[in-house]
């Protein structure tokens, strides 16, 4: 049963919800403010100051992992997270791993901000992985196995099966895996095969000479990427519950097919991960797009960064691994099950069990917003905030729908970074160029592993009738905007769309966004300026109110960090609350150091990377770090600025360097009060939450909050949900 919105607070005050503060607030009214006492210097750039990025970012995928093992989340759920983890694992070699490797490789070696060299920090990776690993299968074989079979989901191996799921298997074998596999003998004439990122491969000892007297004694057998690695076994076999079966196992059991008349002694499976960080070189000159088309060819075969075999695999086939993709035994990893886990993420689509997932839900949608209603008349009216996805995204795809036919347009701009396979918002899109309006699209073709996809709109748009562009070399376009233009009453209005995460709407239903819809005079000539400076060339423009990345956005945060700073000195109340995905800027850190310092309360809602250190004495007692991990991805950013008048931005950019100084980024200021109130009231619901968040402590580990269990509304996005969307609650 959904709970009732909470009370709101009246119009024009925005400081009632900053609680933590009232009573200094109190204090501090009419009277003069007493001498600050002076601080002892402190050197601000000691490395001790510092965690380190990869290490940081590994602790999250441990919150994660600890998800897994929650009583709290639905065991389906529960499954998940323990393969999100194994996803991210696979990311984190692919980009952070990789790229230290690279710069031991070519001797660049220079440490960050904490002082650490990549060689230190991958030997900390390496024992943090490791012990994470052998904590993950534990948790699959000791505890979600087991609890899985309990509800009559069964993954059945090898010894487990009957007689007639034997003789099934086999028949599945010889109908639809051995047409498709080509075994690989190795000799001088087969040397080792490139074998593709992340593929599941078989190393076997063979026994006795083929039929051209060969007899080199190893093969490889890589499973192709169009068979299931999950196969269900059909309800005639083995009619109790849900049974499955790996392919991995039906090869296995049946891998002498492969080679007749020999012997396999033994086979064991392997994988590889690669690097997949794309170089993008030599491009100066060239179409963009054929290099990366080029450049996506090789990520496949990229330099290898880990190994991974069945933890019964013997040294000499592990060594002789290790050899051909030029890795050592730090590189390594025996697992106690499936090499390849994630792909056990298809199980979801093949089970009906709603009791064993979170409830399902509707995303709200604003009475203004419904289908059907004039958006534009709605956005005229006042401006509207959707807080994804616990409000629907849908509006943003019927505006440009409506727009994409209504004869009063003249125009559409919109940056599109990641967008889903069948985009609705690229058939709007191009409709409207079919329909003769001025369509300008803004396609960011190095979004990472969205770049095949980005590729095939940029095309699809430019069949159609539209401008399309790459935005600007040597700088990712990750701002959100979209930018309507319309005659009314002869007079042309501008009408925009700005949002913290993607125009995606699969992703919309699981990662936690705000999008702004506005026609303010203002901003809207503002967003007009970004898409001038993007697809055009020219000096640097201005916003009036939104801040940009790279020009802009650093000062202006590092200019009200400054601010803060001296209302506390001053006496008066001083106030930050940020949330984000990851901060790593030293330059910011340093700020927010010597602003704590000085007695401003910092609140940090950071999901990710973190590399400043909370509860340091005489340095960071006044800050604290927050991460939220739930059922939702936490994607939203927001900047928050108490000082004499409160200021709220909602922005695409986190507070790192490569945000900060080489992506194109905005922040955009929420104007109207009761839209600020309500942000603020959610940034409040985030730092009370008790159910599923963790703070950050000064030796970069991180204590997860207790549940209260007298609270109910303990989870933020729990009461997120029940505010603003409809939960339904299975009945199985």
């Amino acid at each position: 049963m959904s709970r009732p919105p909470a009370s709101k607070p009246a119009e024009n005050d925005v400081s009632q919800h900053l609680k933590p503060l009232q009573e200094a607030k109190l204090s501090v009214d009419n009277q003069e403010p007493e001498p600050l006492m002076e601080l002892p210097e402190i050197d601000l750039n000691n490395s001790d100051l510092y965690l380190n990025r990869e290490l940081s970012y590994f602790q999250f995928n441990l919150r994660v992992l600890d998800q897994a093992r929650d009583p709290r989340h639905p065991l389906l759920e529960r499954l998940m997270f323990l393969l999100i983890f194994s996803s991210n694992l696979d990311e984190f070699y692919e980009i952070r791993v990789s790229g230290l490797k690279k710069q031991m490789e070519f001797g660049r070696q220079r440490p960050g901000a904490d002082g650490k060299y990549p060689d230190e920090i991958l030997r900390e990776i390496n024992q943090q992985v490791r012990v994470a690993v052998q904590q993950q299968y534990r948790i699959l074989n000791e505890e979600l196995l087991p609890s899985l079979a309990e509800q009559n989901i069964r993954f059945l191996y090898r010894h487990e099966w009957n007689e007639d799921l034997t003789n099934w298997a086999q028949n599945y074998f010889r109908d639809e895996v051995l047409p498709v596999i080509s075994p690989l003998g190795l000799d001088p004439a087969h040397p080792f095969p490139r074998l593709v990122n992340k593929s599941l491969n078989f190393i076997l000892s063979l026994e006795g000479k083929d039929a051209f007297g060969r007899d080199s004694g190893l093969a490889i057998v890589p499973a192709p990427r169009s068979l299931p690695r999950l196969i269900k076994v059909p309800s005639s076999i083995l009619p109790d519950g849900d049974n499955f079966i790996f392919l991995s196992s039906i090869i296995h059991a049946h891998v002498e097919e492969f080679f007749p008349g020999m012997r396999v002694t033994e086979c064991h499976q392997f994988r590889v991960t690669r690097n997949s960080d794309l170089e993008m070189s030599n491009v100066e000159g060239q179409d963009v797009a054929s290099v990366l088309q080029g450049e996506l060819l090789m990520r496949r075969f990229g330099t290898a960064a880990k190994l991974e075999v069945g933890a019964a695999c013997p040294r000499e086939l592990t060594d002789f691994l290790l050899e051909r993709f030029n890795l050592t035994e730090d590189d390594l990893f025996r697992l106690d099950g499936p090499v390849n886990l994630q792909r056990l993420m298809t199980l979801t689509s093949m089970l009906n069990r709603p009791d064993l997932s979170f409830p399902t839900f509707t995303p709200g949608t604003p009475a203004a917003l419904e289908a059907g209603n004039d958006i534009f008349a709605a956005v005229t009216k006042e401006d509207q905030l959707l807080h994804h996805p616990f409000q629907s995204f849908l509006p943003i795809i019927d505006w440009v729908r409506q727009a994409a036919k209504d004869p009063c347009v003249l125009s559409i701009k919109q940056t599109l970074y990641r967008t889903n396979e069948s985009s609705e918002l690229v058939e709007a899109l191009s409709e409207a160029a079919r329909n003769g309006k001025e369509v300008t699209v803004v396609i960011e073709l190095r979004a990472r592993f969205d770049e095949k996809e980005n590729i095939q709109f940029a095309s699809k748009l430019q069949e159609a009738g539209a401008v399309v562009v790459y935005g600007v070399m040597g700088y990712k376009t990750h701002a959100k905007m979209l930018l309507i233009v319309r005659r009314e009453g002869g007079k042309l209005k501008r009408y925009a769309h700005l949002g913290t995460g993607n125009y995606h709407r699969k992703t919309s239903l699981v990662y936690t966004d705000y999008g702004l819809l506005t026609c303010d005079e203002v901003m809207c000539a503002d967003v007009h300026k970004v898409f001038q400076q993007i697809t055009g060339m020219g000096k640097r423009i201005v916003p009036d109110m939104m801040l940009h990345a790279p020009f802009r956005l650093k000062k202006s945060l590092i200019k009200m960090i400054q601010e803060e700073k001296k209302a506390a000195i001053d006496g008066r109340p001083a106030r930050i609350i940020a949330k984000m995905n990851s901060l790593t800027d030293p330059d910011i850190i340093k700020e927010l150091y010597s602003a704590a310092r000085h007695g401003v309360k910092i609140d940090l809602i950071i999901r990710g990377i973190c590399c400043l250190k909370p509860g340091i004495e005489g340095v960071s007692e006044n800050i604290r770090v927050v991460s939220i991990i739930g059922r939702f991805l936490e994607h939203s950013r927001v900047y928050y600025f108490e000082n004499n008048t409160p200021q709220l931005y909602c922005a695409s950019a986190d507070w790192m360097e490569r945000n900060l100084v080489h992506r194109i980024e905005v922040a955009f200021p929420v104007l109207k009060k009761r839209l600020m109130n309500r942000i603020i009231e959610d940034l409040h619901w985030y730092l009370e939450d008790r159910g599923q968040s963790w703070d950050l402590q000064a030796d970069g580990s991180y204590a997860r909050n207790l549940p209260d269990a007298n609270n109910e509304l303990e989870q933020v996005q729990s009461r997120l949900l029940n505010q603003l969307a409809t939960v339904r609650y299975s009945s199985v």
